[in-house]
């Protein structure tokens, strides 16, 4: 009977009742959106990086390590030396291990130095491996593997030329030494599309004639630079895969304790979570702001109720004619605000799913941020249903001054 009585109530005021849903429905997308939007990009940034067990460096701190060696931030304080890590190659536990050499550049795009071993190992988003979006992985020492940001803002195809410059925002250039892309790398929301990726043996020969970071007037031909010897004297940090997870911790303490030189070894799902600790101030402003828009929606709704009450006192008298209490009418004020409120969720929980359907490939090709499409999750059953409260208590003020005419009101109007 009551629920007849509310249904009918809100299809008298069907487009004052439809835009307060509305708006709850789009403040209601917009708060599950953002909750969607900050658990994607917490799941992303976690799996920034897959299957390596340890990343080794030079002793600093875990997020400086992580900072610089995935994600091309800021820069090492030390080198590793390469008998460092030939030592931590040879160890037992270790099932494989990927240097890595950075400190070029190209157009403000980090250069990394590695080996081919580095697109095999290298995973993210749980275990996807790097896929070519053009041509092939690097096979002569002056072919170079770009990531899709890269060939996208400098325009490059399989076959341009690239030239690295020594260090970061430096002027000076290894022109004697260009090399050539030999394939792009398809889209991974990852560090990887911002990076250009050469042999470690190309960074050694592109400082052939090079001591203490300037030129020494010397240019070595390149076919004399291609029979010498290119191991390199250090690399920056190395990425180790071990055999048996068991093993991880034992391996993290002997490199931490590594006699011969300082080195850091660090778990990178550890280091990636102390990371997002420290953004984790912006994720609680963009859950603040959307909040608020909720609240403002719940405002409005309030508003809408207080500003019927008059047009609604015969309405109200005709029900206290009809033996209606007081409190059932403040009850049906609040019953209607919650049906508002439980229907605005749902449309809202709708238009989201379908704006997920829609805009997920593009979000994820232009920003590399997977937004999984699943069932409301516990938490956000839970906001769902405090939305709803909020709307009842809510409508209470409005319901109680109904309450208050009721009682003063009869069937006499007031014009």
């Amino acid at each position: 009977m009551i629920l007849r009585l509310v249904l009918g109530s809100l299809r008298a005021r069907a487009l004052t009742v439809g835009m307060t849903i509305l708006s709850i429905a789009l403040s209601v997308t917009l708060f599950l959106g953002v909750e969607k939007v900050r658990t994607g990009a917490r799941a992303s940034f976690a799996d920034t990086i897959s299957g390596t067990d340890l990343i080794v460096g030079a002793r600093s701190g875990s997020v400086q390590l992580l900072l610089y060696s995935v994600f091309r931030i800021g820069n090492a304080t030390n080198n590793v030396t390469w008998q460092s890590y030939q030592d931590i190659a040879a160890q037992d536990a270790v099932d494989w291990i990927v240097p890595i050499s950075l400190g070029d550049s190209h157009k403000q795009f980090r250069v990394m130095g590695t080996t081919p071993e580095f697109f095999k190992r290298y995973k993210y988003r749980g275990d996807r491996d790097l896929d070519f979006a053009q041509g092939r992985t690097i096979g002569d020492l002056y072919d170079t593997v770009i990531g899709a940001d890269v060939a996208k803002t400098l325009g490059y195809k399989v076959g341009d030329p690239i030239v690295v410059a020594h260090g970061l925002a430096s002027f000076t250039e290894h022109d004697d030494q260009p090399f050539r892309v030999s394939g792009i790398l398809a889209k991974t929301g990852t560090p990887v599309d911002r990076t250009v990726i050469v042999g470690l043996d190309a960074i050694e020969a592109i400082h052939v004639d090079w001591r203490s970071g300037a030129k020494t007037g010397t240019v070595t031909p390149t076919d004399v630079i291609r029979t010498m010897d290119l191991t390199p004297t250090a690399i920056t940090a190395a990425l180790v895969g071990v055999k048996s997870p068991l093993q991880v911790f034992r391996l993290q303490r002997w490199i931490n304790e590594y006699p011969e030189e300082p080195l850091l070894a660090v778990l990178p799902g550890v280091a990636l979570q102390e990371l997002w600790q420290i953004v984790g101030l912006a994720e609680t402003a963009l859950i603040g702001v959307s909040g608020m828009v909720v609240v403002t929606a719940l405002l409005g709704m309030m508003a809408m109720i207080f500003s019927s009450l008059n047009e609604r006192r015969r309405e109200m008298a005709i029900w206290r004619a009809m033996g209606a209490r007081p409190a059932t009418i403040l009850g049906l004020l609040v019953a209607e605000a919650a049906c508002m409120a439980a229907l605005g969720a749902v449309l809202g929980t709708l238009l989201l799913y379908a704006a997920l359907a829609v805009g997920r490939p593009f979000v994820d090709q232009a920003f590399g941020l997977w937004l999984p499409i699943e069932a409301p999750s516990v938490q956000e059953t839970r906001v769902l249903l405090v939305v709803i409260g909020a709307a009842a208590l809510a409508s209470l003020l409005p319901a109680l001054r109904a309450y208050r005419l009721s009682l003063a009101d009869g069937m006499m109007v007031r014009i």
